[in-house]
This record gives C-alpha cells, sequence and structure tokens, in this order.
C-alpha cells in the first residue's frame, strides 16, 4: 500500500494556483510621467490654444537657435523643447520609443538618475544641432533627442535584458566600446537607425509632411549617451563599492 502523498505534492501552492499577473502598463514612474506631460502639453497646445497662443508658447519653450537671447527662456528652452511635438504621430513614435527604451534604462539607473539622463542627453541634442544651425530659425522640438541617448546607452549594454526581478532592466556592466564595435547585431542596429535618422533629416519624414527629423539632435544624443552611460550607471558602481 502507498503512502500518501505529503501536502506539499497534493496541495498546489500559491504560485501554480494564481500566476503572477503583470500589468497592463509595466512602465516605470518617471517614464509614466515623462510621458504622461508630453500628452498633456500637446493636447493642450491642440485643444486649448488658439494658435496666437500657440506661438507664444513655441517661443518661449522650443529651442530656436537664432532667438538664443540672454534671458530666462535661454536656460529653460533646451529642456522644455523635449516636452513639444509636432503632431500626433510625432507625438505617438516618441512615447511608444521612449517606453521601449526608457522602461529598462529607468529600471536600471533609478528615477534620480535617470531624470538627470533624460536632461542630459536632451541638452547634448540641442548643443549639436545648434552647432550645425547656428543661425536656424526652425524650432527644435520632441524627447527624440533624450530617446536617442536611451538608445546609444542600450548599445553600451548590448541590448541585454534582466527580467529576473520582474522588471525589465539593461544587465550587465557596460560593454567597452571596443566589444560593442565587435557585435555584429549591435552594429547592425546601429547602422539602420543612422541610415534612417539620415535619409528622414535629409529627405523628408514622409511625402507631405513638411516638418523634418533633426538628425543632428538625435547624433547628439544618441553620442552622449553612448559615451556617458556609465555616469548615470550607480547601480554598476554600488556593486563595485560592496566588493571592495
Amino acid at each position: 500500500m502507498s503512502e500518501p502523498a505529503s501536502p506539499s505534492e497534493t496541495e498546489p501552492t500559491d504560485e501554480t494556483s494564481e500566476p503572477r499577473r503583470e500589468p497592463v502598463f509595466n512602465l516605470p514612474p518617471v517614464v509614466l510621467a515623462v510621458i504622461g506631460i508630453c500628452v498633456a502639453v500637446h493636447l493642450i497646445r491642440v485643444y486649448g490654444l488658439n494658435d496666437d497662443q500657440d506661438f507664444a508658447l513655441l517661443v518661449r519653450t522650443a529651442f530656436v537657435p537664432s532667438q538664443f537671447d540672454l534671458d530666462v527662456y535661454a536656460f529653460t528652452s533646451p529642456f522644455t523643447y523635449a516636452f513639444l511635438h509636432g503632431g500626433f504621430a510625432h507625438l505617438a513614435i516618441n512615447m511608444v520609443w521612449l517606453a521601449a527604451f526608457g522602461s529598462p534604462l529607468a529600471n536600471r539607473f533609478g528615477t534620480f538618475w535617470f531624470a538627470l539622463f533624460f536632461a542630459a542627453t536632451g541638452l547634448a541634442a540641442v548643443v549639436l544641432f545648434w552647432a550645425v544651425h547656428p543661425l536656424g530659425q526652425a524650432p527644435l522640438v520632441g524627447a527624440s533627442g533624450a530617446i536617442s541617448g536611451m538608445m546609444g546607452a542600450a548599445a553600451r549594454f548590448g541590448f541585454r535584458i534582466d527580467r529576473t526581478s520582474g522588471k525589465a532592466a539593461f544587465a550587465g556592466a557596460p560593454l567597452p566600446i571596443a566589444e560593442v564595435l565587435r557585435s555584429r547585431g549591435v552594429m547592425t542596429f546601429l547602422g539602420v537607425w543612422m541610415v534612417i535618422n539620415l535619409v528622414t533629416g535629409l529627405i523628408g519624414f514622409a511625402p507631405g509632411v513638411d516638418s523634418q527629423i533633426a538628425w543632428e539632435a538625435h547624433i547628439g544624443g544618441f553620442v552622449a549617451g553612448f559615451f556617458g552611460v556609465r555616469l548615470f550607471d550607480r547601480r554598476q558602481q554600488d556593486v563595485h563599492t560592496d566588493e571592495q
């Protein structure tokens, strides 16, 4: 006669009876906050402001190289421009990329350092855009410069993702630049990304769309994220400190 099975063999545990349910919007709060601000600003511009009011807002918050006067907006517009967008398509595309690349980076860096990273790479995008177009009158808007910085950081992690904690985060130490350059997958992604940026920037986003992609800003943000990722990666520094 066989022995009765132990309770652990017959009674399902909590993990087997109710599998973990991932939330529909599994995004870090800081990423949700940036998306919420961008969407709210765009909705206010489209539905809450008339043309004159919207123009006044652009003058004060978008970055226009030729209007770089020494006033308060000269110091705020290099940051506030990232929360403005040229249309719903521009907004939607940027928010999708922000969710995709910003979420694992925010989970890796934490809220404070991710916010600094967003500001720093967005500022780097402005610097290169201004250097190429010092007398330009077209306003620079959109979060894509900072998002390009996130892509640069992702490349340094080799796009490695760790989901063991229940939250997707870039894993491992940032790769040496030489190792990144030897990675076929990473270089293929970066090559395609660079070609798309140059083509859309020089030719146009799509037929019938007047606005062009600010490829200079994208490259400026990418370079800052690629080379500066270690300055914001406090997790790796904490690991080295604990090991000493």
